[in-house]
């Protein structure tokens, strides 16, 4: 069965993680091969304050990572990090292969200029409404019949 690349966005505790993220990265490696998935890139992507607490933490570190595995070990994978206590939460989502090179690019900083003129372009606007052409002139009134 040919091996699937997939991409985990793991919710660590930071209270555990405490600016050790490597202790955490060689946890999360090995629950990876352990059930025989190949890391491709692992990396830390933001610290963040919850809306609402998660096992009564409020805030957690997002470490982003992808893998290639098989389907069958998924299950296997997520129950591993179920147990772990520095891993909150997780969400796996399958990679479409045509989108694998530009993901893994993505994720290791190759095109991070990219990112940043797409973030320029879209925080421009400054809160100020959009304008989409629409009601531009005067509306028509109603037709008395």
């Amino acid at each position: 069965m040919a091996a699937n690349v997939y991409e985990c966005m793991f919710i660590l505790d930071s209270s555990k993680v405490a600016g050790n993220l490597e202790t955490a990265d060689k946890q999360i490696r090995e629950i990876l091969e352990k059930h025989s998935a190949e890391v491709l890139v692992s990396r830390l992507w933001d610290e963040r304050k919850f809306t609402c607490p998660i096992k009564k933490q409020k805030k957690g570190v997002y470490y982003l990572t992808y893998f290639s595995s098989e389907g069958k070990n998924l299950v296997a994978i997520e129950n591993d990090c179920t147990l772990n206590e520095t891993i909150l939460r997780l969400m796996v989502l399958k990679i479409h292969p045509k989108l694998v090179e530009t993901m893994l690019g993505i994720a290791k900083g190759e095109h991070a200029v990219a990112l940043h003129n797409m973030q320029e372009d879209t925080g421009s606007n400054d809160g100020a409404p959009i304008d989409l052409g629409v009601n531009d002139g005067p509306r028509r009134g109603r037709r008395h019949d």
